[in-house]
């Protein structure tokens, strides 16, 4: 789980910085977090599919959403393409699990084995993380 691979997408980061507002920087690629209930997609449910915000990589239907309670968007499940790298994440005196975007190493949130669908996962990601294309 601890052994990341090179990225496909590797930009310095005066370019991320360039590509990314401010706000999507920290969290993408300084592991930051939004606060809780900002975010933009925590209580979207369109039909179609999460993108990476930094490289647009396809991460997580609309049909594995759901409303965590948790303040952020959550999913029971990616999307199958080992699109999602895990990682133990030391960080905040707690041991959890951050997943990144495994094309850019984008920053998206933890996963959590607490979720209440019959996966028992909750993928907690920021909204900042994130974009939708919508299913037309």
């Amino acid at each position: 789980m601890d052994n990341l691979p090179q990225y496909k997408i590797n930009k310095s980061d005066d370019e991320w910085k360039s590509e990314l507002s401010p706000e999507q920087y920290y969290v993408l690629r300084e592991a930051g977090t939004e606060r809780p209930f900002t975010g933009k997609y925590n209580m979207h449910f369109e039909k179609g599919v999460y993108t990476c915000g930094a490289c647009n990589t396809e991460l997580f239907s609309s049909d594995s959403k759901f409303d965590g309670h948790c303040g952020w968007p959550s999913f029971d499940n990616e999307i199958p393409g080992e699109k999602v790298i895990k990682k133990v994440d030391y960080s905040h005196g707690m041991e959890r699990v951050e997943i990144l975007c495994a094309s850019c190493g984008g920053h998206l949130g933890h996963v959590f084995n607490d979720g209440p669908t019959e996966t028992g996962l909750r993928y907690c990601v920021n909204s900042l993380s994130l974009n939708f294309k919508e299913n037309k």
